[in-house]
């Protein structure tokens, strides 16, 4: 969720976020039960079983306030690489404001490690260093031109079943400036639970602090309210919408699907 696309961008993979229904060390026990990371801003420590697959993809529509409409349609493919360790691949299918076209925006490439598990402060803690590179279009407002550099620390709690995920994340970009920050930050905090043993709650504050220099944008305050829906233990559907707070932060709307899709290794 971002006030451009331009924005969206800067903020990596910290755009694509989750419904958290069960705790990461009961999700470790079931490799094939799926760990959503939409449809908030925020992300959980929790990572895919070493050797298993998930993918993401969602559909967003965002209204600004001169009535101008973008769409988005995130996507998302996971890898476990070990039991603490999980490569995400991301890109997003972008129509910016005002545009004629529709194109793949920036590829987002990040390993999530969790290094502390159930600690008093920090509960499951994880870092999530990544790399955005410029193969979107700049003219049709898909991408920034930039190679972004970002850190997200994640901090997750499990309270009997009610969940909090707390992030801050910093990104750092090449380019001049002109057409997106050359540093930006988001932070947010997301809660979730269960409402039956399939259907699930969630609902976030996040912000992203004001930037400097010709693209910067004032601050943004929003939140998010969205609801999930386990079809099967491996596949989950989700829905909500997000609002600003304060900010040019668009309102948005949104659906999108995660799929456990199995082991790579039974499938090469």
């Amino acid at each position: 969720m971002s006030v451009s696309r331009a924005h969206r961008f800067a903020v990596a993979l910290a755009a694509l976020i989750s419904i958290r229904q069960l705790p990461v060390h009961a999700q470790e026990a079931d490799p094939h039960a799926a760990q959503p990371e939409r449809p908030t801003v925020s992300t959980h420590a929790g990572t895919v079983a070493p050797g298993w697959v998930e993918v993401e993809a969602g559909f967003e529509d965002d209204g600004y306030a001169d009535r101008s409409h973008g769409d988005l349609g995130p996507i998302a493919l996971k890898i476990g690489l070990a039991r603490q360790a999980q490569l995400t691949i991301q890109d997003s299918i972008v129509r910016a404001p005002g545009a004629g076209t529709t194109g793949f925006g920036d590829v987002a490439i990040g390993v999530k490690w969790r290094s502390i598990e159930h600690a008093p402060l920090v509960g499951n803690f994880a870092i999530l260093p990544s790399i955005k590179m410029p193969s979107g279009s700049v003219a049709d407002g898909d991408g920034t031109g930039t190679t972004d550099v970002s850190v997200l620390l994640i901090s997750s709690h499990d309270f009997r079943g009610l969940s909090l995920d707390v992030n801050a994340g910093y990104t750092t970009r090449s380019g001049n400036g002109s057409i997106a920050p050359r540093s930006a930050a988001v932070w947010a905090a997301a809660f979730a639970g269960p409402v039956t043993s399939r259907l699930g709650w969630t609902s976030e504050v996040f912000g992203y602090p004001g930037t400097s220099g010709e693209a910067g944008t004032p601050p943004i305050v929003g939140i998010i309210e969205g609801a999930s829906f386990q079809v099967r233990k491996w596949l989950v559907v989700d829905a909500g919408f997000a609002a600003p707070i304060t900010g040019p932060q668009p309102h948005a709307a949104f659906v999108g699907v995660v799929y456990n899709v199995g082991q790579l290794r039974k499938r090469i």
